[in-house]
Order: structure tokens, then sequence, then C-alpha cells
């Protein structure tokens, strides 16, 4: 081989070393962000089905709530017009 095959192939060869260092620092960081996204997915996940139980128990407290609120709504409409008979 001449010398100049000899230089192109030393820079081709520091280029590629340079790349695939630069390559495998970029995977590790890509990694340690995929494993940071699995943490607040699976933090998201249990917020989710936290407030899921508590809108099913808010609804399950709500539906007896709305009865007794339509209850004194009537007894408080009868008393008036009672008040108004007088």
């Amino acid at each position: 081989m001449d010398t100049a095959a000899q230089v192109l192939l030393i820079i081709v060869s520091a280029v590629l070393a340079i790349f695939l260092a630069f390559l495998i620092v970029t995977l590790i960081y890509v990694i340690k962000i995929l494993k940071q996204v699995k943490k607040i997915t699976h933090h998201a996940e249990n917020v989710v089905d936290s407030v899921e139980a508590a809108t099913s128990a808010f609804e399950r407290a709500a539906s007896p709530l709305a009865v007794l609120r339509i209850i004194g709504n009537i007894i408080e409409q009868t008393a008036r017009v009672s008040r108004k008979k007088r």
C-alpha cells in the first residue's frame, strides 16, 4: 500500500472509533432515560389506579347523598308551602 492509502485508512479508522465511542455513550444515556420513563409510567399508573378508586368511592357516596338532598329539598318545599298557607 502506498502512503496515501495508509493515511486514509488511519483517518477512517479513527473516525469510526470516535463514532463507536459516541454511539456507546449515547446508548448508555438512552437506556438510563428509558429506565426513568419506565419508573414515571409505573408511578402514573399507580396514581391513575388510586384516582379511579377514589372516584368509585365518591360515586358510591354521592348517590345516597343525592337522594338525601332531593328528599331534603322536597321536605323544605312542603314546609314553605305549609308556612304560606297559614
